[in-house]
Formats: structure tokens, C-alpha cells, sequence
């Protein structure tokens, strides 16, 4: 950090205390840099209903830093320094507004609260000034002109709220966020409400809220979202979440059913996983692929919205007539821009000839493995005419073994997706 050098008995300058506030606010901008990069962070400003219960809000006290520049004007008598800093602002106390339900039944409107960095210069102050023709008689401002001058630079956190449109109840919109300020919280209000309560708040889903604090830190990813086929579909990013690590499995697919013959097996789902950039309230659609049913079924595919997937594995085929077997299956592919693995092939049937071509023993295919699953087991018969059934995959995403006779083929392995942050 930049220091000012003074002298005994030298004359004190005026830039010398402004250089020191200068360089102090520098320095800790670029310290709040090394800690929170150069997007804006707010910590605090929690908003809450007052107490009693009323139409008001409060938000208490906080901070933004947010990127700007040292001082967009003069500041006293150094020049405007235009070189990139990101800035702090702190509110020390707390600021209230009053809402106001709409008027017409049925409806309800959304209140955007918003915040911003304002820089101001305040406190006017009619200043002494040193006249050099008669020391012990100081002049009134500068030139003894008697104008007041600003004595304080203020940094200040803004708070807005800007009301929407009111719309029928669950089809109401937030307003937008205006161009240098960041949506944090959004304030539902209905026709007939009286009083405000913490039902009524909520987070704006990219407010930059600062969510960890150093101690509460550890090494590596601590939170695990598992999803499978009964728990698919949307899910939202937490708040102050910018980069996941996901892990995708196809569903496995079926093995073949036996009819005259022994059935192949079912394919291994193909396995993904990777590290990717996310935004904070993004909501991420999520499917995860159902092992293939029955015979001749695929596994389905799973997705991390377009960022990743792992399809299906096919199904084996079905045991033919002359009883010779029945080829296995490809398997499953990932697609991602980490790791990416083939499921394995189903195995092939085998019928197992005596003296004659009618076969004394059949054994189904195998099914596949997926990543870290293995495919289910082979089914034997050891006499013509025995119905046996295959076996299931497991999940995630192993294929399922070939029925033989009239034994189906085992379902395959339900697929899976982790994520992890």
C-alpha cells in the first residue's frame, strides 16, 4: 500500500491527507478483489417485516462492493483517477418502506427491491481559510468569498423498491432490474392483505449474496443433489453457486426374451461426468433415463439440461428359433466436455448341442455393465423346455440379462444423475 512521506518542520499539504485516504481505500479494494473477484457482492441488508406486523419492510444494515472507478470527480484538490477499483459502501442502519396491497380482488403485485453503490458529496461546510495579510483574522471560505464546500465523500448503499404490475394472483411479474443496480429480494403482496410477514419475502434468485463466510468453508464440494426417474425434473441452482461437478448414467437396457431360443443381454447406459459453470437461481432441467422394461426395450437417456447426457443402452435380441444364440447389444454413449464412457455390449446366448441340433443346455447373454455397475448375471437351463426368466440390472444403468424359453428378459438398471457443489 502507496504511504505519504512528511518532514518535521516542513509545511503539511493538504494532498497529503487525501493521497492517505486514497491509497487506503485503494488498498482495500483491491483486497476485497483477492477475496471476491470483480463481480458485485452484497452481504447483509436482510430484509424483514416490522414489529409490529405492517405494510412496511425493513432492510437492515450491510454492505455492496460493486467495480467502478477511484473517484469519477476531483476529490479536494487531487484530480478524478479513473483507474478501475471495486468499491465498498456500508450502511450502518436500517431503511424502511411502506408497500400497498392492490385493489382489486383477486390480484397481487410483486415488489422488486434493488440495490446499487451511490458516491455523493455531502456535508457543506463554510470553511476558515489562512489570510496570509492578517493571520489573526481567517477568511471565510476560500477567498473569503463565504461559499460553503462539501466536506465528506460518501459511499453509500442505495436501496430502491419499484413496484410491478398488478396481474391475477400466481401470474403477476417482477419488474426488471434497472442498469447498475442488482435485484436482491422480491415482496409478494395480494389484494386484502393487511400486514407484511416473512411468507410475503423472498430472495431475488440472482441476488449476489454473500454466502460463505471463511470458516464456514471447506475443501472441495460438500452438497449432493441425487436425482433418479421418480426424482427428475427442474432443479434451481443455489444461491452463490457458479460451478458444479455432475455425474450422468444412462439406463441400462433389457435383455432379450428366450421364446424358442435364449435371449441376448441388454446394454450398459452410457457415463458422463465433468465440472460446469452455472449461475446462481438458474433452473437446470434434469432427466434421468429409465432402465429399459420387459424385453426389447432400450434404456432411456439422461440429461443435465444441454450441458450433458448419457444415452440408453440397447436392448439384447430376442432367442430365435433354431435356438443358436442371440447377439448382445451396443451400449450407451456419454456427452460432456469431461470424462466420457461407453456402457459395455450385452453378451451373446449360447445353446449348447448334445448328439442332436435340438440343444441340451442354453444359457441367455449377460448384461452389460455402466460405469461402476456391473450387468446382471446369465441365466443357465440344463434341459429343453424350461422357462427361466433374466435378471434385473442394477442402477446405475447396467443392462439386464436374456430369458430363456418363455422367460422374458431382466429389466435394465434405472439411470442416475448426481450433482455436486
Amino acid at each position: 500500500m502507496d504511504r505519504q512521506i512528511v518532514y518535521p518542520g516542513s509545511v503539511p499539504l493538504d494532498t497529503d491527507l487525501l493521497n492517505v485516504q486514497r491509497n487506503v481505500m485503494s488498498a482495500l479494494g483491491y483486497l476485497a478483489q483477492v477475496t471476491l473477484g470483480t463481480s458485485t457482492v452484497v452481504d447483509g441488508l436482510a430484509c424483514t417485516a416490522t414489529s409490529p406486523a405492517s405494510m412496511s419492510i425493513s432492510i437492515g444494515p450491510g454492505s455492496i462492493t460493486q467495480f467502478g472507478v477511484v473517484d469519477t470527480a476531483a476529490f479536494g484538490s487531487l484530480e478524478a483517477l479513473s483507474d478501475p477499483l471495486l468499491r465498498l459502501a456500508v450502511n450502518l442502519t436500517s431503511n424502511q418502506f411502506t408497500l400497498a396491497a392492490p385493489n382489486v380482488p383477486g390480484q397481487s403485485i410483486n415488489y422488486l427491491v434493488e440495490a446499487s453503490l451511490v458516491e455523493a458529496d455531502a456535508t457543506p461546510v463554510v470553511l476558515p481559510y489562512y489570510n496570509s495579510a492578517n493571520p489573526s483574522q481567517p477568511y471565510s471560505g476560500p477567498g473569503n468569498s463565504g461559499a460553503a464546500q462539501m466536506t465528506q465523500r460518501l459511499q453509500s448503499v442505495q436501496l430502491e423498491v419499484k413496484a410491478g404490475a398488478p396481474g391475477v394472483t400466481g401470474s403477476q411479474q417482477t419488474p426488471g432490474v434497472d442498469a447498475g443496480w442488482v435485484g436482491i429480494y422480491v415482496i409478494e403482496v395480494a389484494y386484502g392483505d393487511s400486514a407484511i410477514t416473512a411468507a410475503n419475502i423472498n430472495v431475488y434468485p440472482t441476488a449476489p449474496f454473500l454466502t460463505w463466510k471463511l470458516p464456514q468453508l471447506t475443501p472441495g464440494t460438500h452438497n449432493l443433489a441425487v436425482f433418479g426417474p421418480t426424482t427428475q425434473g427442474g432443479w434451481q441452482v443455489p444461491s452463490g453457486v457458479t460451478g458444479v461437478k455432475v455425474r450422468i448414467w444412462g439406463g441400462g437396457g433389457a435383455g432379450g426374451a428366450g421364446f424358442t431360443g435364449p435371449g441376448g443381454g441388454g446394454a450398459g447406459g452410457g457415463y458422463c461426468e465433468g465440472f460446469y459453470s452455472v449461475s446462481p437461481g438458474e433452473l437446470i432441467t434434469i432427466t434421468v433415463g429409465n432402465g429399459g422394461a420387459g424385453s426389447g426395450q432400450p434404456g432411456g437417456t439422461s440429461s443435465f439440461g444441454v450441458l450433458a447426457s448419457a444415452t440408453g443402452g440397447q436392448a439384447g435380441a430376442d432367442g430365435t428359433p433354431s435356438g443358436t444364440g442371440a447377439g448382445g447389444a451396443a451400449g450407451g454413449q456419454g456427452s460432456g466436455s469431461g470424462l466420457s464412457v461407453n456402457g459395455s455390449p450385452g453378451g451373446p446366448a449360447f445353446g449348447l448341442p448334445a448328439n442332436g441340433s435340438t440343444p441340451a443346455a442354453w444359457m441367455s447373454g449377460a448384461g452389460g455393465g455402466a460405469f461402476g455397475s456391473a450387468g446382471a448375471n446369465s441365466v443357465v437351463s440344463t434341459s429343453g423346455g424350461s422357462t427361466i426368466a433374466g435378471e434385473s440390472g442394477v442402477s446405475p444403468g447396467a443392462g439386464g440379462s436374456g430369458g430363456i424359453e418363455a422367460g422374458l428378459g431382466g429389466s435394465g438398471g434405472p439411470g442416475l444423475v448426481l450433482v455436486e457443489w
